[in-house]
């Protein structure tokens, strides 16, 4: 389904993921009218300001956000000369947003379903689900009735009187957003898209068979673990658990009492999610916290290391099963699991997921985009190249695409629009 055209070569998208452990901004020039890119430029910056993909501090953001926009800006206009970044994707943390399911029923115009049908729904059911403190973020049909026939996947030129469809809807907290549209105007960013960031994680790391037969994908990083259920092609759910790395970095830390600098060295040198026979007999040096460099050091076996790095691990999947298993959505059909964010670059993780989940479990591989920099094609990087992905790709599920469809301005000029009038 798709309510507008696609972009058309030399069009530009810009985008801005604010997480817990970076902030990064990708910015991309379509190369053809059919969807094909190239990155022209990248920026990244650690994040400051930010827990749990909340800002807790809107200056410290301000300048994360400015330092990253301003280095991609830099390398942008070396190809496009005089750019001046203005408009920009935005990724929704997971832990301010919910997924949640509606039904509309629409009356057809005519007996053959039309693009205007299912715009109608869709609008109708966007008025019955906001709420003044959230903000709708994705509306996105999933299943189709027509006139009392289910399991329709694609409606148009069907004939029928009365239609009724199953909408995912995803929102998020309007006070989260509010405080990251300070942050940007103060930087003199107009928001023009919002994507949840696991929905677009998956975007960029799952490959068309995945997102159409069913899988799940999980993107671990620093302070949370989200996830997002796709089947059919659509986003069936979105959700997240508040742990990441940063929480096994500190269970080093406070077991094996060290500095939280010396623990993330030993996690990223030594670390693994299973430990093996051999590791019992290889010992790890550890510096004494406040003890001077090289004096004090304690030796531990790699094992005790890993059974810390497994345990915080088997949590993390343990609470992603049971927020799976809760979500309603038919999880368990999906047979795949697929791992990405900084977290999936630990040593065994593979197969500890699938221990856990039950599940096939294969980690992303590396993006190969071009333009892209060696250094920002990790899977850490999934939602900021997933955003644009999603942008060029599906207009159609945009609460202002969808609200605004009979109004003659430019889609950019309308999510302008919409964003003044609602922020």
């Amino acid at each position: 389904m798709s309510f507008k055209q696609p972009l058309k070569a030399g069009s530009i998208i810009a985008t801005l993921d604010v997480g817990s452990s970076k902030v990064s901004c990708f910015i991309a020039q379509m190369t053809d009218d059919n969807g094909g890119f190239e990155i022209v430029g990248v920026g990244h910056q650690a994040a400051q300001g930010v827990k749990n993909g909340i800002i807790t501090d809107i200056y410290q953001a301000e300048i994360a956000i400015s330092n990253a926009v301003h280095v991609a800006e830099k390398m942008a206009s070396k190809i496009i000369k005089g750019y001046p970044l203005r408009d920009i994707v935005l990724a929704v943390p997971a832990t301010s947003s919910s997924s949640h399911y509606m039904d509309a029923h629409v009356q057809m115009m005519r007996q053959t379903v039309t693009e205007n049908d299912v715009r109608r729904a869709l609008a109708k059911a966007q008025i019955k689900a906001q709420k003044d403190d959230r903000e709708i973020v994705h509306t996105i049909p999933v299943d189709y009735v027509l006139d009392g026939h289910k399991g329709i996947q694609s409606p148009y030129g069907m004939s029928g009187q009365v239609m009724d469809i199953d909408i995912h809807m995803l929102d998020a907290d309007f006070s989260h957003l509010k405080h990251i549209s300070q942050c940007t105007e103060q930087n003199h960013l107009d928001i023009v898209s919002l994507c949840s960031a696991p929905y677009a994680a998956g975007l960029a790391m799952l490959v068309e068979d995945e997102i159409e037969l069913g899988s799940i994908v999980i993107d671990m990083g620093a302070n949370i673990t989200s996830y997002a259920v796709f089947q059919s092609g659509r986003l069936l759910y979105a959700g997240a658990v508040p742990v990441g790395g940063h929480h096994i970095t500190s269970d080093i830390a406070h077991g094996l009492t060290a500095t939280l600098a010396d623990a993330e060295r030993i996690k990223t040198l030594y670390g693994s999610a299973l430990a093996t026979i051999s590791d019992e007999h290889e010992y790890i040096d550890v510096p004494m916290m406040g003890e001077q460099s090289g004096k004090g050091e304690q030796q531990v076996t790699r094992a005790l290391l890993i059974n810390i790095i497994q345990a915080r691990l088997e949590e993390t999947f343990e609470m992603v099963r049971q927020g799976l298993a809760d979500s309603g959505v038919e999880a368990a059909q999906c047979r795949r699991v697929v791992l990405t964010g900084g977290g999936s670059l630990m040593p065994n993780v593979q197969d500890l997921a699938q221990r856990i989940l039950s599940k096939q479990v294969r980690c992303s591989q590396t993006l190969k985009v071009k333009g892209l920099p060696d250094a920002t094609s990790g899977p850490g990087f999934a939602v900021s190249m997933g955003l644009i992905k999603y942008y060029s790709e599906r207009p159609h599920e945009m609460p202002m695409e969808i609200a605004s469809y009979a109004d003659s301005r430019s889609v950019v000029e309308k999510f302008k629009s919409w964003f003044k009038e609602n922020w």
